[in-house]
């Protein structure tokens, strides 16, 4: 059996990005680490139209900080707002800067911050952030 099989099974990740292709690629890197329990949305406003659909805050959101509509810097400050308290991984595939901009708004707006990240982000990297790389 994977070891890395069972490391996320109990956690659940909201994934919040435009690009489907994204968003499936971060999908299949969760999925190597065994969550089971994935969410997906295409911009800020989706995702909070899936966060009021989940039984429970998720343990971890990924999230692009550029999107059309309500953008992930936007979207941190309704996170903020919500008081959330899970895990939060920044990734933009535009702009290395904007991410610095965004977790400082978002750290100080009370957000745990675990990495900010251009595109595309490794499974390793991922996995680490998320306290799920001790295995491998």
């Amino acid at each position: 059996m994977n070891n890395t099989a069972l490391l996320g099974s109990r956690q659940t990740v909201l994934v919040v990005d435009d690009d489907a292709f994204s968003r499936e690629v971060l999908r299949k890197k969760l999925d190597f680490w065994g969550v089971t329990d994935i969410h997906m949305a295409a911009d800020g406003i989706d995702a909070l139209g899936a966060l009021s659909a989940m039984a429970r805050m998720p343990d971890f959101l990924i999230c692009d900080i550029y999107m059309p509509g309500l953008d992930g810097i936007e979207f941190m400050a309704v996170l903020a707002e919500r008081k959330y308290q899970g895990g939060i991984v920044l990734i933009t595939g535009v702009n290395q800067d904007m991410l610095e901009v965004a977790q400082t708004i978002a750290t100080s707006k009370g957000l745990r911050v675990l990495g900010t990240f251009t595109k595309p982000l490794d499974h390793a990297s991922l996995g680490q952030v998320m306290g799920f790389s001790a295995v491998i």
